[in-house]
């Protein structure tokens, strides 16, 4: 992210009321296109303690950023009630300009954001953040946590990933997991997303990822061996104990339920803790039964979100919102 664009988050930030935490996501942050970075709207998630205390204040301060009609008619109450009740606990402000540049700012919970991130529980900001972005404030030490989510999603990747496989197509399968099942591919998203969002922006992939690579070649899971092209090709133990490693890197309530699909049991850990292990079969076994829990939370949050955003937005803004994804869309299946 380039420092004058940077200083511009931060200069629009001062308009808003203080948050704890912010982090853009997106095209914005390395686009293919240098041209378009003018006309790329702005992606930005917010981490408040009290939504509903903060909205309230934002109300008074920008007032313009919301819906008319959540304003007319329950204010901040209203607008925290629809992102948590409806949504996933996300409200997005799209189309703000400001200072010749569009923003879309969304406003979490701080207590939902590490939870997400934590459990999977909705898998909504979750999968976002196992993506590359940049983190502008962070008060509560959310990027810390975070390295929970991404060892989570290394291993989930690797249990839907072949015996052998590039550095490129590891990083594509981590990032195409927070949209299986997500409605919006369906018709409302580049087809070629998962690949441009990879090819874009590969080293920072790459940064974010390399410690767990050379983690799990550390525990013997991975081994990188050179070959005729630019990447490594990338091998891994596909045995049952590798796969029964892998699961126990994902978080409680994935594990959990997939413990209530393939059952469990109770194992000595080598510390003298007895803890609940999910039963396996096979890695296969194990896959499968993941992606179908993960295809499931996206649907439903993806769904429910899209309820609320286009509730939070209004008529004509989720009109226009919705209008530019649907022709981004049929752009890319031409």
């Amino acid at each position: 992210m380039e420092n004058h664009d940077k200083a511009q988050l931060q200069s629009f930030l001062k308009t808003l009321p203080p948050v704890e935490f912010c982090c853009v996501y997106g095209s914005s942050l390395h686009s293919n296109n240098p041209g378009s970075a003018k006309s790329t709207m702005v992606d930005c998630i917010l981490g408040v303690s009290n939504p509903q205390q903060w909205h309230s204040e934002n109300l008074t301060l920008n007032n313009d950023h919301y819906a008319a009609w959540m304003v007319l008619l329950g204010g901040a109450r209203l607008i925290t009630d629809v992102a948590d009740e409806i949504g996933v606990g996300v409200h997005f402000n799209p189309f703000v300009s400001w200072d010749d540049k569009m923003f879309k700012y969304g406003v979490v919970r701080m207590h939902d954001l590490v939870q997400d991130i934590l459990n999977w529980e909705r898998f909504y900001l979750s999968g976002r953040l196992q993506k590359p972005v940049h983190v502008l404030l962070d008060n509560l030490d959310v990027t810390n946590v975070n390295s929970v989510n991404l060892r989570a999603a290394m291993s989930a990747a690797l249990l839907l990933l072949p015996s052998k496989f590039t550095e490129e197509e590891l990083y594509a399968k981590i990032c195409s997991l927070s949209y299986m099942g997500d409605l919006r591919m369906l018709f409302a998203e580049d087809r070629n997303k998962v690949k441009k969002i990879v090819q874009g922006q590969f080293e920072l992939f790459r940064s974010m990822y390399k410690p767990f690579i050379e983690e799990y070649e550390t525990k013997e899971l991975l081994r990188r061996s050179l070959s005729g092209n630019t990447q490594p090709i990338i091998s891994q133990d596909g045995g049952l104990s590798a796969a029964q490693s892998l699961v126990s890197s994902l978080p409680p309530m994935v594990r959990s339920q997939m413990a209530m699909k393939l059952g469990e049991k109770k194992v000595l850990c080598d510390s003298g803790r007895v803890i609940q292990e999910v039963v396996i079969g096979s890695k296969d076994e194990a896959a499968k039964c993941m992606q179908t829990i993960l295809q499931r939370k996206v649907m439903v949050s993806s769904a429910r979100q899209a309820v609320s955003g286009l509730l939070a937005a209004g008529g004509i803004t989720a009109m226009r919102y919705v209008g530019a994804k649907i022709s981004k869309a049929w752009k890319s299946w031409r």
